[in-house]
Protein backbone atom coordinates (compact mmCIF):
# COMPACT_ATOMS: atom_id res chain seq x y z
CA UNK A 1 0.00 0.00 0.00
CA UNK A 2 1.37 3.78 -0.67
CA UNK A 3 1.57 6.26 2.14
CA UNK A 4 2.45 9.97 2.23
CA UNK A 5 3.94 10.78 4.62
CA UNK A 6 4.44 14.48 5.32
CA UNK A 7 6.16 16.21 7.76
CA UNK A 8 9.59 18.34 8.45
CA UNK A 9 11.30 17.25 11.19
CA UNK A 10 14.24 15.04 9.63
CA UNK A 11 15.02 12.89 11.54
CA UNK A 12 11.52 11.76 12.18
CA UNK A 13 11.32 11.50 8.56
CA UNK A 14 14.13 8.80 8.51
CA UNK A 15 12.70 6.69 11.02
CA UNK A 16 9.03 6.57 9.97
CA UNK A 17 10.39 6.29 6.71
CA UNK A 18 12.57 3.31 7.36
CA UNK A 19 9.82 1.81 9.38
CA UNK A 20 7.24 2.02 7.16
CA UNK A 21 9.51 0.83 4.15
CA UNK A 22 10.87 -2.22 6.47
CA UNK A 23 6.63 -3.10 6.99
CA UNK A 24 6.46 -3.35 3.22
CA UNK A 25 4.62 0.12 2.60
CA UNK A 26 5.58 2.38 -0.29
CA UNK A 27 6.16 5.86 1.23
CA UNK A 28 6.54 9.37 -0.54
CA UNK A 29 7.49 12.08 1.35
CA UNK A 30 6.70 15.80 1.59
CA UNK A 31 8.29 18.14 3.95
CA UNK A 32 6.10 20.77 3.54
CA UNK A 33 2.42 21.94 2.98
CA UNK A 34 2.49 23.05 -0.56
CA UNK A 35 4.77 20.21 -1.31
CA UNK A 36 1.81 18.02 0.27
CA UNK A 37 -0.39 19.29 -1.36
CA UNK A 38 0.51 18.92 -5.34
CA UNK A 39 1.41 14.80 -4.43
CA UNK A 40 -2.21 14.14 -2.88
CA UNK A 41 -3.96 15.69 -5.99
CA UNK A 42 -1.83 14.01 -8.23
CA UNK A 43 -1.23 10.71 -6.83
CA UNK A 44 -3.80 8.32 -5.62
CA UNK A 45 -2.62 7.12 -1.57
CA UNK A 46 -3.69 4.21 0.46
CA UNK A 47 -3.18 6.53 3.59
CA UNK A 48 -1.91 10.04 4.59
CA UNK A 49 0.12 10.33 7.67
CA UNK A 50 -0.04 13.92 7.96
CA UNK A 51 1.95 16.20 10.83
CA UNK A 52 -0.62 19.56 11.40
CA UNK A 53 3.01 21.96 12.66
CA UNK A 54 3.81 22.38 8.72
CA UNK A 55 6.12 24.92 6.72
CA UNK A 56 4.25 27.08 3.81
CA UNK A 57 0.59 25.60 4.78
CA UNK A 58 -0.25 23.83 7.89
CA UNK A 59 -2.17 20.08 8.15
CA UNK A 60 -5.30 21.18 9.49
CA UNK A 61 -5.67 23.78 6.70
CA UNK A 62 -4.54 21.29 4.22
CA UNK A 63 -6.94 18.68 5.52
CA UNK A 64 -9.65 21.27 5.17
CA UNK A 65 -8.71 21.84 1.49
CA UNK A 66 -9.04 18.40 0.76
CA UNK A 67 -12.50 17.72 2.33
CA UNK A 68 -13.77 20.54 0.39
CA UNK A 69 -12.22 19.14 -3.05
CA UNK A 70 -13.92 15.47 -2.25
CA UNK A 71 -10.64 14.33 -1.72
CA UNK A 72 -11.28 11.09 0.75
CA UNK A 73 -8.28 9.31 1.11
CA UNK A 74 -7.80 8.21 4.84
CA UNK A 75 -5.53 10.82 6.90
CA UNK A 76 -3.99 9.91 10.45
CA UNK A 77 -2.83 13.49 12.14
CA UNK A 78 0.63 13.51 13.84
CA UNK A 79 1.33 16.17 16.10
CA UNK A 80 3.14 17.32 18.91
CA UNK A 81 -0.21 18.78 20.38
CA UNK A 82 -2.18 17.12 22.73
CA UNK A 83 -5.00 18.43 24.49
CA UNK A 84 -8.75 17.43 23.66
CA UNK A 85 -9.85 20.43 21.68
CA UNK A 86 -6.56 20.36 19.26
CA UNK A 87 -7.97 16.55 18.46
CA UNK A 88 -11.43 17.05 18.51
CA UNK A 89 -10.59 19.85 15.86
CA UNK A 90 -8.55 17.64 13.86
CA UNK A 91 -11.28 15.15 14.03
CA UNK A 92 -14.10 17.44 13.12
CA UNK A 93 -12.00 19.08 10.32
CA UNK A 94 -11.94 15.47 8.54
CA UNK A 95 -9.05 13.47 10.05
CA UNK A 96 -9.36 9.57 9.85
CA UNK A 97 -7.24 8.94 13.21
CA UNK A 98 -5.08 10.50 15.59
CA UNK A 99 -1.51 10.01 16.87
CA UNK A 100 0.83 11.83 19.44
CA UNK A 101 4.55 12.42 18.74
CA UNK A 102 6.81 10.36 20.10
CA UNK A 103 4.33 7.49 19.27
CA UNK A 104 5.06 4.26 19.00
CA UNK A 105 6.24 2.82 15.65
CA UNK A 106 4.01 -0.33 16.18
CA UNK A 107 0.76 1.48 17.33
CA UNK A 108 1.66 3.81 13.91
CA UNK A 109 1.82 0.74 11.72
CA UNK A 110 -1.51 -0.93 13.06
CA UNK A 111 -3.25 2.36 12.75
CA UNK A 112 -2.55 2.55 9.55
CA UNK A 113 -3.44 -0.96 8.79
CA UNK A 114 -6.44 -0.37 10.10
CA UNK A 115 -7.33 2.70 8.04
CA UNK A 116 -6.08 0.77 4.99
CA UNK A 117 -9.12 -2.37 6.08
CA UNK A 118 -11.57 0.38 6.66
CA UNK A 119 -10.62 2.11 3.20
CA UNK A 120 -11.84 -1.55 1.80
CA UNK A 121 -14.54 -1.79 4.10
CA UNK A 122 -12.85 -4.97 5.16
CA UNK A 123 -13.25 -5.06 9.51
CA UNK A 124 -11.88 -9.03 9.72
CA UNK A 125 -7.77 -8.57 9.71
CA UNK A 126 -7.87 -12.00 7.88
CA UNK A 127 -8.61 -11.83 4.02
CA UNK A 128 -9.64 -15.37 2.73
CA UNK A 129 -10.06 -16.53 -0.90
CA UNK A 130 -10.50 -20.66 -1.07
CA UNK A 131 -7.90 -22.10 1.33
CA UNK A 132 -5.65 -18.72 1.06
CA UNK A 133 -5.48 -16.67 4.49
CA UNK A 134 -3.70 -13.62 4.48
CA UNK A 135 -3.13 -12.10 7.96
CA UNK A 136 -2.83 -8.36 7.46
CA UNK A 137 -2.22 -7.33 11.09
CA UNK A 138 1.00 -10.28 11.36
CA UNK A 139 1.69 -9.85 7.76
CA UNK A 140 1.55 -13.80 7.04
CA UNK A 141 0.06 -16.17 4.60
CA UNK A 142 -1.27 -19.81 4.65
CA UNK A 143 -2.48 -21.64 1.69
CA UNK A 144 -4.07 -24.84 2.61
CA UNK A 145 -2.41 -24.73 6.29
CA UNK A 146 0.89 -24.39 5.15
CA UNK A 147 3.07 -21.43 5.89
CA UNK A 148 3.97 -19.60 2.61
CA UNK A 149 6.74 -17.58 2.93
CA UNK A 150 7.14 -14.04 0.74
CA UNK A 151 9.25 -10.77 0.67
CA UNK A 152 7.46 -7.84 1.66
CA UNK A 153 7.12 -6.95 -2.07
CA UNK A 154 5.36 -10.33 -2.99
CA UNK A 155 3.40 -9.54 -0.04
CA UNK A 156 2.40 -6.31 -0.84
CA UNK A 157 1.32 -7.26 -4.31
CA UNK A 158 -0.59 -10.59 -2.75
CA UNK A 159 -2.35 -8.30 -0.57
CA UNK A 160 -3.20 -5.59 -2.89
CA UNK A 161 -5.27 -8.63 -5.07
CA UNK A 162 -6.69 -9.61 -2.02
CA UNK A 163 -8.45 -6.43 -1.46
CA UNK A 164 -9.66 -6.55 -5.04
CA UNK A 165 -10.92 -9.99 -4.75
CA UNK A 166 -12.50 -10.73 -7.64
CA UNK A 167 -11.98 -7.44 -9.85
CA UNK A 168 -9.13 -6.86 -11.98
CA UNK A 169 -6.13 -4.58 -11.44
CA UNK A 170 -4.50 -3.23 -13.60
CA UNK A 171 -0.48 -3.31 -14.04
CA UNK A 172 -0.95 0.73 -13.87
CA UNK A 173 -3.26 0.37 -10.48
CA UNK A 174 -0.29 -2.14 -8.91
CA UNK A 175 2.22 0.09 -9.58
CA UNK A 176 0.70 2.82 -8.61
CA UNK A 177 -0.12 1.57 -4.86
CA UNK A 178 2.80 -0.54 -4.72
CA UNK A 179 6.36 1.73 -5.60
CA UNK A 180 6.73 5.03 -4.52
CA UNK A 181 7.99 8.30 -6.06
CA UNK A 182 11.77 6.94 -5.64
CA UNK A 183 11.44 3.71 -7.19
CA UNK A 184 13.61 3.02 -10.61
CA UNK A 185 12.04 -0.09 -11.56
CA UNK A 186 9.73 -0.25 -14.55
CA UNK A 187 6.04 -1.29 -14.78
CA UNK A 188 7.36 -4.62 -16.24
CA UNK A 189 8.39 -5.83 -12.98
CA UNK A 190 4.89 -6.22 -11.83
CA UNK A 191 4.92 -9.30 -14.34
CA UNK A 192 8.40 -10.21 -13.04
CA UNK A 193 6.46 -10.60 -8.91
CA UNK A 194 3.42 -12.36 -10.47
CA UNK A 195 5.44 -14.95 -11.36
CA UNK A 196 7.03 -15.03 -8.23
CA UNK A 197 3.87 -15.15 -6.74
CA UNK A 198 1.98 -17.98 -8.42
CA UNK A 199 5.53 -19.97 -8.18
CA UNK A 200 4.82 -19.32 -4.06
CA UNK A 201 1.27 -19.35 -3.65
CA UNK A 202 -0.19 -21.50 -6.67
CA UNK A 203 2.06 -24.01 -7.47
CA UNK A 204 1.26 -27.77 -6.33
CA UNK A 205 -2.01 -26.31 -4.92
CA UNK A 206 -5.84 -26.50 -6.48
CA UNK A 207 -7.14 -24.52 -8.03
CA UNK A 208 -4.80 -21.58 -9.14
CA UNK A 209 -5.86 -18.46 -7.47
CA UNK A 210 -3.94 -15.54 -9.19
CA UNK A 211 -5.92 -15.65 -12.60
CA UNK A 212 -4.64 -13.16 -15.93
CA UNK A 213 -7.24 -11.13 -17.98
CA UNK A 214 -5.15 -10.68 -20.98
CA UNK A 215 -5.25 -7.05 -22.07
CA UNK A 216 -6.55 -5.93 -19.01
CA UNK A 217 -4.26 -6.91 -15.78
CA UNK A 218 -4.46 -9.67 -12.91
CA UNK A 219 -6.74 -10.87 -10.19
CA UNK A 220 -7.37 -13.01 -7.13
CA UNK A 221 -10.23 -15.69 -8.01
CA UNK A 222 -13.63 -14.52 -6.96
CA UNK A 223 -16.53 -16.36 -5.79
CA UNK A 224 -17.95 -15.87 -9.52
CA UNK A 225 -14.99 -17.44 -10.74
CA UNK A 226 -15.25 -21.30 -10.11
CA UNK A 227 -12.27 -23.92 -10.26
CA UNK A 228 -11.92 -25.25 -13.93
CA UNK A 229 -13.54 -28.19 -14.54
CA UNK A 230 -11.26 -31.19 -14.86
Amino acid sequence: MRVLLVEDHQPLVKAYRQGLEEEGFAVDVATDGEEADVKCRSTSYDVIVLDIMLPKVDGLTLLNRWRAAGINTHVLLLTAKVTGPDKVLGLDTGADDYLTKPCDMEELFARIRALVRRGHQQKDPVLRCYDLEIDTAARTVRRAGQAVHLTPREYALLEFLAYHRGKVVTRSMIWEHLYDEYDENTSNVVDVYIRYLRNKVDKGFEPALILTRWGEGYMLRGDDDPPPQK
